[in-house]
C-alpha cells in the first residue's frame, strides 16, 4: 500500500473543496434556476447535521445507545493516571562528602579537617570501597591521636586487599584523623588539645571542638558500624583488645565478630569517638593495639586478620582467612600502680596469665637503692603494662584483667549505673572536658590519661 502524509493528504482535500466549489458556481452563473437548488440544498445539509450534532449530544433522542464513555469519564481517567505514583529506583552510587562512588568501585575522598594558622585546611585523604552489593556501611579510623601507629597501617592493609567487585557492603578507611598531630608526631592537635575528648563536636566551640563536629557530621553519621585505632599511651602497650560498652546489645554483637580477640567492657569516657557513636545510635568499639610511636609487626598481623574476621562474620566478605577459635575471654580490670618513685622493671609480658600476689614488677630508686615491688591484685592477665621507664608515685603500671563469662561481665555491668572510667582516663587530677554548649576556650593542658592505656 502506497503511504500517504498527512500534509499531502490535507492538501489535496483542499484542493477538491475548491474545484467543486469553481464548478458550482459557474453552474450558478449559468443558470439562476440551478443557483436556487443549489441553496436549498444547502439548506437541507445544513439541518442535517443540526439533527445529528442534537441526536449525539442526547442519545434518547435516537433510542440509541452512547457508542463511546462521556468526555467527563476520559478526562477522570487521564487525571487519575496522572496521579499515580511513580516508582524511581535508589541511587546504587555511595555519596560521601558530595563525591559519588559508583558500585564496585573505590575513590579518594578528600576531607578538610579544619582551617590552620596560615588559613589554609589540611586535606585529610579518606579511601572508601564501595561494593557492587549493598550492605552494611562500615568506618575504620587511626590517628586520633597522632602517635599511635599500628592502626593506620591495619586499616591501609586492610582497604588494600579489599575486592571492590566482590564486597557487600561499604567500608570507609580513615588512617589518620588527626593530620596535623601525625606530621608533628604528636599525640595532640597543634593546640596541645586531645581530639578525643571533644565528640561529637560543636560548630561553635574551640578548634577542637570544630574539627571533631565536622568529622562526625559528614562521616561517622555515615556509618553502620564504626571501630577507632588506638595503642597504649605514653610509654605503655597493650594488648589487642576491644573495648565497647557491652550493655548495648548491637555494641555487644559487634564485639562477638572480632575472632580470637580479649574484649574488655568499658563504657568510655565522655568526648570519646566510640563514646559519641554509640549515644548516636551506631555500635562502636575501640580496637586496642600495641605501643605507639612505633609500628609492631606482630600487633599489626593481629589487627588485620581481626578486622577480615569482622567483615567474614557481618556478610560483607567471603574469605578463607579467619579465626575459627571460640569466643574469646571477657574481662574486668584493675590497674596497679608505683606507690614510690624510682626506675621500673617488668617481670612479666602482655598476655602472661598470672595468679593473684605474683610479683609484676620492681620499681628501683637510684638515688636510695630503695625497692619497691607491684603484685597482682587478682587471678587474671596482663592486658597493658608500661614500658620500662622512670615513674612517678601514682603511675599506671600494669593493667591486670580478670577473666569472666560474658554473662557475668553483662550482669555485673548493669548493676552499677554509673560504671568507672578508669580504663580510659587514669588521671584523676586531669581537668574536665569543655562545655559543648558553650563558646569557650578551655586554655588548661590536658593530658586526657596519664595513665591511660590510651582512648
Amino acid at each position: 500500500m502506497r503511504k500517504v502524509s498527512f500534509r499531502g493528504l490535507i492538501t489535496g482535500l483542499g484542493l477538491a473543496i475548491c474545484a467543486s466549489a469553481g464548478q458550482a458556481l459557474e453552474s450558478t452563473e449559468a443558470d439562476p434556476a440551478s443557483t436556487q437548488a443549489v441553496a436549498t440544498e444547502t439548506d437541507e445539509a445544513a439541518a442535517a447535521e443540526t439533527d445529528e450534532a442534537a441526536a449525539a449530544d442526547d442519545p434518547s433522542a435516537t433510542g440509541d445507545a452512547p457508542t463511546s464513555a462521556p468526555i467527563e469519564d476520559d478526562q477522570a481517567t487521564l487525571e487519575g493516571a496522572a496521579a499515580t505514583d511513580i516508582t524511581i529506583a535508589p541511587d546504587p552510587a555511595f555519596l560521601l562528602l558530595d563525591q559519588r562512588v559508583q558500585p564496585g568501585s573505590r575513590a579518594r575522598v578528600p576531607w578538610r579537617s579544619g582551617a590552620s594558622f596560615i588559613g589554609d585546611s589540611m586535606e585529610v585523604p579518606i579511601s572508601v570501597v564501595h561494593g557492587a552489593k549493598p550492605g552494611p556501611i562500615l568506618c575504620l579510623t587511626g590517628a586520633i591521636h597522632g602517635d599511635e601507629l599500628n592502626g593506620v597501617e591495619v586499616i591501609r592493609r586492610v582497604l588494600g586487599a579489599l575486592d571492590a567487585s566482590d564486597l557487600v557492603g561499604t567500608v570507609i578507611g580513615v588512617p589518620i584523623v588527626n593530620l596535623a598531630g601525625f606530621s608533628r608526631g604528636s599525640r595532640y592537635l597543634p593546640d596541645r588539645r586531645d581530639l578525643n575528648r571533644f565528640f561529637p563536636g560543636n560548630p561553635n566551640g574551640s578548634s577542637a571542638s570544630r574539627i571533631a563536629h565536622d568529622f562526625f557530621v559528614n562521616i561517622v553519621r555515615r556509618c553502620d558500624a564504626l571501630v577507632d585505632f588506638h595503642t597504649g599511651s605514653f610509654d605503655r602497650s597493650n594488648l589487642p583488645q576491644v573495648r565497647g560498652d557491652l550493655r548495648l546489645s548491637t555494641v555487644l554483637e559487634l564485639t562477638r565478630g572480632f575472632g580470637a580477640t580479649s574484649v574488655l567492657h568499658t563504657p568510655g569516657a565522655p568526648g570519646m569517638l566510640r563514646r559519641a557513636a554509640t549515644d548516636a545510635g551506631i555500635p562502636a568499639v575501640t580496637f586496642e593495639l600495641g605501643a605507639p610511636v612505633r609500628l609492631e609487626p606482630v600487633e599489626i598481623e593481629h589487627g588485620v586478620t581481626a578486622i577480615e574476621t569482622l567483615m567474614n562474620n557481618l556478610g560483607m566478605t567471603q574469605r578463607v582467612r579467619q579465626w575459627r577459635e571460640p569466643q574469646p575471654i571477657y574481662y574486668e580490670s584493675r590497674w596497679v600502680r608505683a606507690m614510690r618513685p624510682g626506675m621500673l622493671f617488668s617481670d612479666v609480658k602482655l598476655g602472661d596469665r598470672v595468679r593473684q600476689g605474683q610479683r609484676l614488677g620492681r620499681v628501683v630508686n637510684p638515688l636510695s637503692d630503695e625497692v619497691s615491688e607491684l603484685v597482682a591484685p587478682v587471678r587474671g592477665r596482663v592486658l597493658g603494662m608500661a614500658l620500662n621507664q622512670v615513674v612517678l608515685p601514682g603511675y599506671a603500671a600494669f593493667h591486670v584483667g580478670e577473666e569472666a563469662s560474658e554473662a557475668q561481665v553483662i550482669r555485673d555491668a548493669a548493676l552499677v549505673p554509673t560504671p568507672t572510667v578508669e580504663t580510659e582516663r587514669m588521671d584523676e587530677g586531669a581537668t574536665s572536658p569543655p562545655e559543648e554548649g558553650s563558646t569557650e576556650q578551655v586554655d588548661e593542658y590536658d593530658d586526657g590519661e596519664e595513665g591511660g592505656p590510651t582512648e
